[in-house]
């Protein structure tokens, strides 16, 4: 009787033990992460539409013809087709039936983009586009360029103020940030105020295939704080006062010299200070004008209000030079100006 009743009481303990022990946690399935739209300031860090996209010259028959390829992300691209040449090399912007044609690439990690529109077609392959008409029949040939501006790498004058140089951000307020390559970051204001001046500014912008409109690579250059000459990937587009090279809002540029993001580009800029009594009532506007990627893109054109989202809302004679910090990361380098 004792036997079997000691036998009883192990048999509950071992039941309450197994009870009381953890179960196996439930397999928990976690949701996939979100794929966020590609940004990109490095060539070997894009994608496969990467290396589509660009310019190309070439002739259509007898015709000079010039094409702006745009990656557009996942496969898609737009083709600007620009009769003469290209901007600030022979296209003189003239209207074209079709000058803008939706394209897509033929196969996954390489192959061809093809381009169609009523009456032809065009093949781009590596680095050469090939036209066709409906028929087939070749009717011109295009070869990919790479321009860069001519005052790339320009040195600062004797009596210039070099503002960076890629060894320091000592020239500009507290947040302002340089990579370890010795680029300087978006989002920097000098700590010295100027009036009228001569800059140089070279800037890269970042490859966002996805992006679109003020999304796509977006900075300024304020002068005084006060002046936006906008940056912005706008290679392709028709060049308006929001896009790269506009004063914001004010005025358009002569002609859109963006070239492709990560293609190192310049601003060469001429700014007078608006003047005023001595009320402080303003007598002259300020003047701006705007050589982009070495193309006059603004001559003397008169700005008669500080522009929209300036650090500093009222005009005045001197003023510091801001590099916008518009939620993209674009780069700069080669930073210099001339008081005049």
């Amino acid at each position: 009787m004792i036997q079997h009743l000691s036998f009883l009481l192990m048999a509950a303990s071992l039941a309450i033990t197994a009870d009381a022990a953890p179960k196996p946690a439930a397999k928990v399935h976690s949701p996939p992460k979100p794929v966020l739209p590609l940004v990109s300031l490095d060539p070997a860090k894009t994608d496969d539409d990467y290396p589509f996209q660009g310019e190309f010259v070439g002739k259509m028959r007898d015709s000079n013809l010039a094409i702006q390829v745009i990656a557009l992300g996942k496969g898609q691209f737009d083709a600007v087709m620009c009769p003469g040449g290209l901007p600030g090399a022979g296209w003189t912007r003239q209207p074209l039936v079709r000058q803008r044609v939706s394209g897509k690439r033929e196969s996954e990690g390489g192959g061809t983009v093809c381009f169609s529109a009523n009456g032809w077609s065009a093949q781009l392959k590596g680095n050469d586009i090939q036209l066709l008409d409906f028929k087939g029949t070749p009717i011109g040939q295009l070869s990919r360029i790479h321009r860069a501006s001519p005052t790339l790498g320009a040195p600062p004058p004797p009596d210039a103020l070099v503002l960076f140089d890629g060894k320091s951000v000592e020239a500009f307020q507290k947040g302002a940030r340089m990579t370890a390559d010795g680029l300087l970051m978006e989002g920097a204001l000098t700590r010295e105020v100027f009036g009228d001046c001569s800059l140089h500014v070279e800037f890269m912008l970042p490859y966002m295939p996805e992006a679109r409109g003020q999304g796509r690579g977006n900075s300024g250059v304020y002068l005084q704080g006060r002046y936006e000459v906008q940056v912005l990937d706008s290679f392709g587009l028709a060049g308006e006062n929001n896009e790269c090279g506009g004063i914001y809002t004010i005025a358009k540029p002569a002609v859109n010299m963006c070239l492709p993001p990560l293609t190192w580009q310049t601003y060469d800029i001429e700014f007078q200070s608006p003047t005023f009594d001595a009320a402080g009532n303003k007598i002259t506007d300020a003047q701006i004008t705007v050589k982009h990627n070495g193309v006059l893109i603004h001559d003397d054109v008169k700005v008669p209000h500080v522009t929209a989202a300036a650090p500093l809302p009222q005009e005045g004679e001197k003023g510091p030079l801001y590099l916008q910090n518009h939620g993209n990361p674009v780069r700069f380098r080669n930073l210099w100006l001339r008081r005049k």
